[in-house]
């Protein structure tokens, strides 16, 4: 396949702490929690690509550390980077692009309720709903694909990043009061 995967760290405030960007040619292909540099050469090698870190300052890295970094600020409320889906597929793919398209901030939606939007699993209700937690649990690139939106029916539900975490982002986005200062913390 060839080609390059850039990843940088984009700092944040507490309880975030930092994300990891993994961006290929084609876009943004993964976000994780941390300052994780495995993540993004994992990615790389999944799709046949070399890994370097600190790409040059004005190309596509940079944009989608921008525009990650106006979001936790309470800046930004779009992430107007492409989205390079290739580390996921099938039904996920179909979940979590609807996800992408059709869930914007301070929105946000149930699983049953997705699974029903992404038109994936027609008509399997319970299932379905375990379907999407599943797919929502392993989404390569959260917060821009905001699995942080997705409510459980009697509550917040999980979160790869941890309760408080989605409380943070729910929070910045104005779904929930804020209750405590992280960013002093």
């Amino acid at each position: 396949m060839g080609g390059d995967l850039a990843w940088t760290v984009v700092p944040a405030p507490s309880p975030v702490h930092g994300l990891t960007l993994g961006v290929t040619g084609a876009g943004l292909v993964s976000v994780a929690w941390g300052e994780d540099p495995d993540v993004p050469q994992a990615a790389a090698r999944r799709l046949g690509l070399e890994v370097r870190h600190e790409p040059d300052a004005d190309g596509l890295t940079a944009r989608a550390a921008s525009v990650v970094r106006d979001y936790l600020a309470g800046e930004g409320r779009t992430f107007d980077v492409p989205i390079d889906w290739r580390l996921t597929g099938g039904t996920a793919r179909t979940v979590l692009q609807a996800l992408y398209a059709h869930v914007g901030y301070g929105k946000t939606v149930g699983y049953a309720e997705l699974a029903e939007l992404s038109g994936a699993y027609p008509g399997h209700g319970y299932t379905a709903a375990r379907g999407v937690g599943s797919v929502m649990g392993s989404n390569p690139i959260p917060v821009v694909v905001p699995c942080h939106r997705v409510l459980a029916s009697d509550g917040l539900g999980g979160f790869g990043g941890g309760r408080p975490v989605k409380e943070w982002l729910l929070a910045l986005e104005g779904v929930l009061p804020p209750t405590l200062d992280f960013t002093t913390a």
